[in-house]
C-alpha cells in the first residue's frame, strides 16, 4: 500500500473528484478525514464509505474553509486525534460559466474565496503542523484552464492560475521544511456536472483529445495517490496535467 499509516485531509471530499481521492487514499492504506460543506453531507459520505468497507479509517469534518480560524481549529483537532497530518488534498472548489459582461463583483469574490482563499487557509493551517514534524505533502486541484483559459466564467481560470502560483511559491518556501507542494490539473472529467452537459457538446470535445475519452474521477485520484506517496519523494513545485492531452 502506497499510503499505509499516512493521515490525510481531503477538502471537497463528499462527491466527484474529491470523493474519488478519498476512496483511493483509503484503498492505499491511509486514514482519511474528509471535509464537507455541511456536517450532514460529511456524515453521509463517511457512512457510505464505511458501508463499502468497514475496515477503512475514515471520518468527516465541516469547517468553514473561508475562515482561517475555523480551518485551524478543525485541523488541530485532526492532529490531536492522529498525532500527525501527512497529506492535505485541497480539492474543494466551484466553477461557473457566466459571461464577463454579466459578472458581478460578488460572484467573482465568491469564486475566489473558495478556490483561492480556502486553499491558502488550509495550506497555512496544515503547513504549520507539517513543519513541526518536518514532513508533509500538500496537493491542490488546479485545472486545464489554468493553462488555456476559457471563453466564459473568467473567475474560474483566474482562480486556478492563482492556485498554480501558490503551489510553485510554497514548493520553494516549504521544501527546506520537508514539505512537498504540487498540484493536479484535471481536464474534462466525468463528474455530475459534466454528465449534465448535452452529448452534442461533449462529442466534439472528445474528438480533440488524443486518447478519445474524457477522464474519470479515478484518473485524477490516481495522480493524487502518486504525488502523495513516497514514490514522488523528489517531486515538488509541479503542476501535473491529467487531461489526456500531449503538451510541449
Amino acid at each position: 500500500m502506497l499510503l499505509k499509516d499516512k493521515v490525510a485531509i481531503v477538502t471537497g471530499g463528499t462527491r466527484g473528484i474529491g470523493h474519488a481521492i478519498v476512496k483511493e487514499f483509503l484503498r492505499e492504506g491511509a486514514a482519511v478525514v474528509l471535509c464537507g460543506s455541511r456536517p450532514e453531507s460529511a456524515e453521509k459520505a463517511v457512512a457510505e464509505l464505511k458501508a463499502e468497507n468497514s475496515e477503512w479509517n475514515v471520518s468527516g469534518i465541516s469547517p468553514d474553509l473561508s475562515d482561517y480560524e475555523s480551518v485551524k481549529q478543525a485541523f488541530d483537532g485532526v492532529h490531536k486525534t492522529f498525532g500527525r497530518i501527512d497529506i492535505l488534498a485541497n480539492n474543494a472548489g466551484v466553477s461557473d460559466s457566466h459571461p464577463f459582461l454579466s459578472y458581478t463583483p460578488e460572484l467573482f469574490r465568491k469564486t475566489m474565496e473558495l478556490n483561492v482563499n480556502a486553499v491558502f487557509n488550509c495550506s497555512r493551517a496544515a503547513a504549520e503542523l507539517m513543519a513541526a514534524q518536518k514532513s508533509g505533502v500538500i496537493i491542490s486541484t488546479s485545472s486545464m484552464v489554468s493553462r488555456d483559459g476559457q471563453p466564459a466564467g473568467v473567475a474560474y481560470p483566474t482562480s486556478k492560475f492563482a492556485v498554480n502560483g501558490l503551489t510553485l511559491s510554497l514548493a520553494r518556501e516549504l521544501g527546506p521544511l520537508g514539505i512537498r507542494v504540487n498540484a493536479v490539473a484535471p481536464g474534462i472529467t466525468n463528474t455530475d456536472m459534466m454528465r449534465a452537459v448535452p452529448k452534442e457538446v461533449i462529442e466534439p470535445l472528445i474528438a480533440n483529445i488524443p486518447l478519445r475519452r474524457i477522464g474519470e474521477p479515478e484518473d485524477i485520484a490516481n495522480a493524487y495517490v502518486f504525488l502523495a506517496s513516497d514514490k514522488a519523494s523528489y517531486i515538488t513545485g509541479q503542476i501535473l496535467y491529467v487531461d489526456g492531452q500531449a503538451h510541449s
